[in-house]
């Protein structure tokens, strides 16, 4: 038998009380398997998406690596790694949060995801074309590694709320519900009780004045 609440008074009014305590923790206990289930359909789909942005990462990383061995094979390591230093600065990722089913998720954007040749900073007259492919496979591969961090984040966020939502789920259903329906009952049996203890009582008080009335008479 479920625990029953403590220190609660057997009265009509606490009664009322926990009846309405029980209708909305039913309404909670479906809201939270709606949010629950919602979640895990988002998580999966999520998972499914991470997948293929997963492999396109890779493969952009694999190709990035491919150029820049190309790049070193025709002007030399010495020479790439000094072109290298002279990059301008690396690109700056913001960050803003979109949500879903009320799980706050990053975005991130990259600013001045793709750059020109003026740009990079990289003088074009001691290189050649095989140094700009390798930065552009590399810009490439880092759109695609921060788009794999904001979704793998986004799966960490909501596996982190649904195992919060799965434990209110299994708190209502195995504590708090059967909790308010045993102190329900346990205050319907009390009640009930007092009312039998009552009726006899006044039962017998009137037996007792009946009894005096027939004496006074007699």
């Amino acid at each position: 038998m479920a625990e029953l609440i403590e220190s609660v008074n057997p009265t009509r009014m606490e009664l009322l009380k926990l009846k309405t305590k029980v209708k909305l923790a039913k309404k909670g206990h479906r809201l939270l398997k709606e949010k629950r289930d919602a979640l895990i359909v988002e998580f999966f789909n999520i998972l499914e998406e991470a997948r293929g942005i997963r492999r396109r990462a890779e493969r952009s990383l694999g190709d990035a690596f491919i150029a820049l061995i190309l790049a070193q094979s025709t002007l030399g390591v010495l020479k790439v790694k000094e072109v290298g230093l002279a990059v301008k600065e690396t690109h700056e990722v913001n960050t803003v949060t979109r949500s879903i089913m009320g799980v706050r998720v990053p975005v991130l954007e990259i600013e001045n995801e793709k750059r020109t040749l003026m740009e990079r900073g990289y003088s074009l007259s001691d290189t050649n074309y095989m140094v700009d492919e390798a930065a552009k496979k590399f810009e490439e591969a880092l759109a695609a590694v921060v788009e794999l961090a904001e979704v793998e984040s986004s799966i960490k966020l909501l596996s982190q709320e649904i195992k919060v939502t799965k434990r209110r789920v299994n708190a209502l259903e195995n504590i708090v519900m059967p909790r308010l329906d045993a102190t329900v009952k346990y205050i319907r049996m009390r009640l009930d009780e007092m009312e039998r203890e009552n009726f006899f009582k006044l039962k017998r008080i009137k037996t007792s004045q009946e009894r005096k009335e027939a004496e006074a008479t007699a």
